[in-house]
């Protein structure tokens, strides 16, 4: 549904603003590990809970806020969260010691999954039907960017001036998006109290935990790899410290491609895309090891992956929504939950394999094998008659 005083354009940037903010304090902590540690008086691996707490907030905020906010029309629950994410993050560059920054970075969270999963629902009623995965993969867009310019810049801004002033600045971007939000996205409908026993049972459906489980999958199958990117390119590709940051933005620069590229071809077909980026992203994790022993081999390898990893997320995101058509947001913003849930399991993946001394060059065999999973949970729910329904 689309409104006449307002260009769909528009209100995709809009959102795509809200997504770059939430993309960068989401993953520019990682490249701050060190200075934060030194900062607040901990060791590094304590330092790490930051991020596990974000992922943790972000799985408890996604159901709980979409809920809470539900009777709020669409904008207004969008600026709500956009204000979450600003709060947070100034409590985050004012926290006076570790426990504060482990809650302002809980309190952050709580906005993320929810602006992805409204704005999901918002960005695809903007448009007809036919365009509606290309509209949440514009709204994504912003998220694959932040890794091309927000994360390095964060990450820069806290090595030479301090970790504080990177959150500050973070807190910037959300007022940027909130501004963008007033004058692009239309004002839309009242919402309504929704029925939560009934949106829990739509959620609840095999073809609609199939959906969410194909989501952990793609996810876990990325981040097993994107965890430790950093040591693999080391280990294998004899990486220096600037190889490793050129690597990184060739990631975000895979990233972009891919959500783009992922994003049209869901137009197309939800579950054929799901299916030929996983099928992909199972091969190149499996091509990994050998292409990651040349520099010209890595970079080359790291886009494809890229491209390929990303790719998965609209039409994954779309597929749940279409899934649980009684209650996209709820669905969507869930769905968010699952892609952190992914996170975690990637990351945990990833760990159990180098400490079983397979090596780094397993790493992205274990992934590929996620990936592989996938795909069997896409096939076995068209078996089951998972057929999405149109939202």
């Amino acid at each position: 549904m689309t409104d006449t005083n307002k260009k769909p354009t528009w209100a995709l940037l809009a959102l795509a603003v809200g997504a770059f903010g939430i993309g960068t304090t989401e993953f520019s902590p990682m490249g701050l590990l060190p200075v934060i540690a030194e900062g607040v008086h901990v060791s590094i691996p304590s330092a790490g809970l930051l991020i596990s707490a974000y992922a943790l907030g972000v799985m408890i905020g996604a159901p709980v806020m979409t809920l809470l906010l539900a009777r709020l029309r669409a904008k207004h629950a969008l600026m709500v969260l956009l204000s979450i994410f600003v709060v947070g993050n100034l409590l985050s560059a004012m926290a006076p010691g570790y426990w504060t920054l482990l809650a302002s970075r809980l309190v952050t969270s709580l906005n993320h999954g929810a602006f992805f999963g409204i704005g999901s629902v918002v960005a695809a009623n903007l448009v007809t039907p036919d365009k509606r995965a290309s509209a949440v993969a514009t709204m994504f867009m912003g998220l694959t960017i932040a890794n091309i310019g927000g994360v390095p810049a964060a990450t820069w801004i806290g090595q030479q001036i301090g970790w504080r002033m990177a959150f500050a600045g973070t807190a910037g971007l959300g007022l940027l998006a909130m501004a963008a939000l007033v004058v692009a996205l239309p004002r839309g409908e009242m919402g309504a109290m929704p029925d939560i026993r009934k949106e829990l049972r739509v959620l609840a459906r095999p073809v609609v935990l199939m959906a969410l489980a194909t989501t952990v999958m793609g996810s876990a199958a990325m981040f097993t790899v994107y965890t430790y990117i950093a040591p693999i390119l080391t280990t294998l590709t004899g990486a220096s410290g600037a190889f490793v940051t050129l690597a990184l933005v060739l990631i975000g620069v895979g990233f972009t491609i891919g959500n783009g590229i992922g994003g049209k071809l869901a137009d197309w077909s939800l579950d054929g895309a799901t299916k030929i980026f996983l099928a992909s992203l199972a091969v190149i994790m499996l091509a990994l090891p050998l292409l990651l022993t040349s520099h010209w081999g890595a970079l080359i390898g790291v886009v494809l992956w890229g491209a390929a990893a990303f790719a998965i997320v609209p039409p994954v995101q779309i597929r749940v929504m279409h899934a649980a058509a009684e209650a996209p947001g709820l669905a969507s913003s869930v769905n968010v939950g699952a892609f952190n849930l992914g996170n975690a399991a990637g990351a945990a993946i990833g760990s159990f394999v180098i400490s079983a001394g397979m090596g780094y060059a397993a790493v992205p065999v274990a992934g590929a094998v996620m990936a592989a999973a996938g795909l069997l949970l896409v096939f076995a729910g068209r078996a089951v008659g998972a057929q999405p329904a149109a939202v």
